[in-house]
Formats: C-alpha cells, sequence, structure tokens
C-alpha cells in the first residue's frame, strides 16, 4: 500500500483552526468532506478568496487542497485556510516565499474577541451615564 506524499500547513484566525494537506494533483478543493463549492456556497467571495495563495504562487492546476477546519464563522476559517495553503505551500516550493510574503499571506492576523467583562453589557459596553 503505497502512501501519497503531502505537505501540511496549520492556519488559525480568530478561534477557527485550519488544518490543510496539499498533495499533486488536478486542483480539487476539499473542505471537511464536501467540495470547497458546496461548503461555501452561501457566499462565493469567500471561495476566490480561499484559491488566493495557489492563483499568486500560479500552482491552481498542480496541488489537490484537503482541509479540516473547526470552529469559528466562515470569514475566520476562510482566513485560516488561506495562511494554512500558504504555509503547505512553503513546504514544497521554499522559493515562493518572498512571493507570498509580499502579498501578505504568511502572517496570521492576531486579533481575537475580547472577553465580556464583569457589571458591563460586553467586553467594552456600559450602562449609560446619568447625571441625575
Amino acid at each position: 500500500m503505497a502512501t501519497k506524499k503531502y505537505s501540511y500547513g496549520l492556519g488559525r484566525r480568530k478561534s477557527a483552526i485550519a488544518r490543510v494537506r496539499i498533495t499533486k494533483g488536478k486542483g480539487e478543493i476539499t473542505i471537511n468532506g464536501k467540495s470547497a463549492e458546496k461548503y461555501l456556497s452561501e457566499n462565493k467571495a469567500l471561495l476566490a478568496e480561499i484559491t488566493d495563495p495557489l492563483a499568486i504562487a500560479s500552482k491552481q492546476k498542480d496541488y489537490d487542497v484537503s482541509v479540516r477546519v473547526s470552529s469559528g464563522g466562515l470569514s475566520g476559517q476562510v482566513d485560516a485556510i488561506k495562511l494554512a495553503i500558504s504555509k503547505a505551500l512553503l513546504l514544497e516550493a521554499a522559493d515562493l516565499r518572498p512571493v507570498l510574503k509580499k502579498a501578505g499571506l504568511l502572517k496570521r492576523d492576531p486579533r481575537e474577541k475580547e472577553r465580556k467583562h464583569y457589571g458591563l453589557r460586553s467586553a467594552r459596553k456600559r450602562e449609560q451615564f446619568s447625571k441625575r
């Protein structure tokens, strides 16, 4: 039994975590066992965003991408997937680093939701001040 060689990448954004495996193939993308078109059927713009790292490296038809993503909303998941694909591409071809870095695809966005604080309605929202 021959195992397929793959490159692995991990991406995080907000509370989303994406684990990506890329293998030599025809350019198929599967997310959690579904095709990317089906998984992101509500938002076609996000579908185009996922393929950004492959498009910038001009490798869209060279690799099959298998994604396991959990937690977060669609926007956070898409950003996590983009980062994970970029990291996996670097393992395949290290010469792509300057191109991906210039496009800003190798940097993790550190912004996360701030926790709710005691005595407030949310993280920073307060009761309206009343002088009398």
